[in-house]
């Protein structure tokens, strides 16, 4: 741990007693597994997933009775970092825990509360977001999906595009327009919607990472004043809240690091570690990767204390996630083609771990607000630059 995150004995604590349980000869064997899947599948929740949420660790900042241990922001910091370290397949967790299950536990009724956390708490479900659409995608004010009135609810029609795992999810959290007006982040209004339902149609969207985007046509499914988040009309506010409690860093600083690990082992073993083309390199992404993760935990830091601060997070967002996108391109002209095998390959080098970082890293610097969307706001709201 480096000494300028100060933890106290407890996180220590918990930290290793999460190492323990990832160091399992079951778990280990599970992760394996799970980078070896044929072409065209991928993980979903898995049986690590659920050893954690029997402990209360899965979501281990939530109350005890939602399925957590009433941690704090910090202990979840710590339980993604381990994750990742570990690798264990992330976005699940990712979508249903720290996205959807926050925006539930804070916006929630006591109702949707108690009907929806304890299962994602547990690993027994999971859910998806539904915000982008075609040619929408971190600009909300623009979404075209509707909510038309029906008696005491609404029917959902549009298309969100470049979801993840919505294919495997119980439900989502939906953005759809319920009403028109001068203020364009007026009237969206987020919808907790039941992916299994008649309404609702959901299409692959191949690419190359290991996981697959979904294609979601909402063709009037029936929702009703129960199954929205929030207040009516007032959906921004929520995903103005959440999305800066995502954007921390941890996730994309924690994936670095564990890459440059792997890198630095695999450029040892070759002799590429002292030559002049690569070393120095080498030696600036190490500060680099250091740095992301620092500003990542100052913004765990700041929440915590209860003074979230969005620059900082939109800095801690883009810098992680762009050092972790160079790293993944530097692994490859380190390892050369023998890099880009997969797991399913006997020959790869380290596990396919260059190969899957390889093929993930754009995506890093899109999902949660582009690279260009968090230097915006930098920008304006940081540095007051014009708009």
């Amino acid at each position: 741990m480096d000494a300028l995150i100060e933890l106290t004995a407890e996180q220590e604590q918990f930290r290793a007693e999460l190492c323990e349980l990832l160091c399992q000869d079951a778990v280990r064997d599970e992760v394996a597994r799970s980078r070896r899947l044929p072409y065209g599948q991928e993980t979903g929740l898995l049986d690590v997933h659920r050893r954690l949420g029997e402990r209360g660790l899965l979501a281990v900042n939530w109350p005890v009775e939602y399925g957590g241990r009433g941690g704090t922001i910090v202990e979840k910091a710590i339980l993604t970092e381990e994750l990742i370290l570990h690798g264990v397949p992330d976005t699940v967790h990712t979508l249903g825990i720290d996205i959807v299950g926050l925006a539930v536990f804070l916006y929630g009724t006591p109702e949707q509360r108690a009907r929806l956390l304890p299962g994602l708490a547990r690993g027994d479900t999971t859910a998806s977001v539904l915000f982008s659409e075609p040619g929408i995608g971190s600009d909300l004010a623009s979404l075209t999906t509707r909510a038309e009135p029906d008696g005491d609810g609404w029917r959902l029609y549009g298309r969100k595009r470049y979801s993840m795992k919505t294919h495997q999810s119980d439900f989502a959290l939906c953005a759809a327009r319920t009403s028109a007006g001068p203020v364009a982040y007026h009237g969206i209004t987020l919808f907790l919607v039941p992916l299994r339902s008649v309404g609702v149609h959901i299409d692959p969207l191949w690419n190359l990472s290991e996981e697959r985007f979904d294609d979601v046509t909402l063709d009037g499914i029936r929702v009703t004043r129960a199954d929205v988040l929030g207040e009516v009309d007032d959906g921004w506010q929520v995903v103005n809240r959440v999305l800066p409690l995502e954007r921390t860093g941890i996730d994309s600083a924690a994936k670095a690091d564990r890459l440059l690990d792997a890198l630095l082992r695999q450029a040892a073993a070759t002799g590429r570690l002292t030559e002049p083309a690569y070393a120095q390199r080498l030696l600036d992404l190490d500060a680099r990767v250091r740095a992301a993760r620092l500003l990542a935990w100052r913004c765990v830091l700041h929440l915590r204390d209860g003074r979230p601060d969005e620059v900082d997070s939109a800095t801690a967002k883009w810098y992680a996630s762009e050092v972790a996108k160079e790293l993944a391109g530097l692994a490859l002209e380190v390892t050369g083609l023998d890099g880009v095998l997969d797991a399913r390959d006997a020959a790869a080098v380290a596990d396919g771990v260059f190969d899957a970082a390889l093929r993930e890293a754009p995506g890093l610097t899109l999902a949660a607000g582009t690279s260009e969307i968090m230097l915006y706001f930098v920008g304006t709201s940081g540095l007051g630059l014009p708009s």
